[in-house]
């Protein structure tokens, strides 16, 4: 990190939602219940897979990986934004600021890899279905959800060198809720073109490659559902892969527009409000698209909630 950091602030401040007045109580009564539905869904989907025997497959073991990833993402951001709705401007030392982007990204960068190996999996399971156990063995599935781990970290920790390599001289205000590239490079002084250029790389790499792997599951996938005669097969094969597709499209649609755009279309006041769909809307989304269209989900949520109550019982 630039050695004048510590000439100029000790650290950040978030300014948040300030701007938004006596509104800033409702927001945070929105955005805490959002929050604990969050939360409590993700953990519960994981709970749920790990206790039925019937979801002890690699689809599901994926979920589960995604849903644990969500979790760890949204707890390092929504604590303290909600705490800066109640208390206001909240400070953040440098190395704190840069630990939140390096966590932040990295979640976001191994949620876009399992997204990718979720694709493969369901092209396995569609293009090869009598190959799929062999292929989709314990060790690959673990070979593949540590690769996406990892990838993540590697990613998240080259985006936060990017950054923390600059000097902050502007101001030490950031006009967000959590430490996001766009922001945070925007207090940056002197030239930061190099920085701009690394960033949009880094981004691309992880959003278009993990992006490409995930459309040529689908082109294959798209072919072999094609080749199956009747209309109520077609139908069944692509219900397999319906919930993971409405996630990708939701995921990669606002990772796009935050990441891939010029800095001069950057407009932080309404980025703030686009951010609040990715840190909190997002991760809900998994759970709830994987409870409402997935049958075995359903079942085995339907089987713990009559244990639950068969043991209250």
């Amino acid at each position: 990190m630039a050695q004048d950091n510590a000439t100029c602030w000790r650290g950040f401040v978030f300014l948040g939602f300030s701007s938004f007045g006596e509104l800033q109580l409702l927001l945070f009564v929105l955005f805490l219940s959002l929050y604990l539905v969050t939360i409590t869904s993700n953990v519960f989907i994981i709970i749920v897979i790990r206790l039925d025997s019937h979801l002890h497959t690699p689809m599901y073991l994926f979920l589960s990986f995604l849903s644990f990833s969500e979790t760890c993402y949204t707890l390092g951001i929504i604590p303290r934004m909600l705490s800066g709705l109640i208390m206001g401007g909240q400070a953040i030392s440098f190395m704190g600021c840069a630990t939140q982007m390096f966590f932040s990204a990295s979640w976001a960068c191994t949620n876009c890899f399992l997204l990718s190996v979720m694709g493969f999996d369901r092209y396995v399971a569609i293009c090869a279905p009598l190959h799929y156990a062999s292929r989709m063995n314990p060790t690959l599935c673990a070979q593949l959800v540590g690769t996406s781990f990892m990838s993540g970290y590697l990613f998240g920790l080259g985006m936060t060198l990017v950054i923390f390599r600059l000097s902050f001289c502007r101001s030490h205000e950031i006009q967000h809720f959590f430490c996001d590239t766009p922001p945070v490079l925007s207090l940056a002084c002197g030239d930061t073109r190099l920085s701009e250029l690394g960033i949009l790389i880094l981004s691309l790499l992880v959003l278009l490659v993990s992006f490409f792997l995930i459309s040529v599951s689908y082109a294959y996938i798209l072919v072999a559902i094609l080749r199956i005669p009747s209309a109520e097969g077609r139908r069944k094969a692509f219900s397999t892969c319906a919930s993971h597709l409405t996630v990708v499209v939701i995921h990669y649609g606002c990772a796009s527009f935050m990441y891939l755009r010029p800095k001069a279309s950057y407009s932080l006041e309404r980025d703030q409000l686009i951010a609040v769909t990715y840190t909190v809307a997002t991760p809900l989304l998994n759970p709830i698209v994987y409870s409402l269209r997935n049958r075995a989900v359903q079942s085995a949520l339907r089987n713990a909630f009559r244990g639950s109550l068969l043991g209250k019982g």
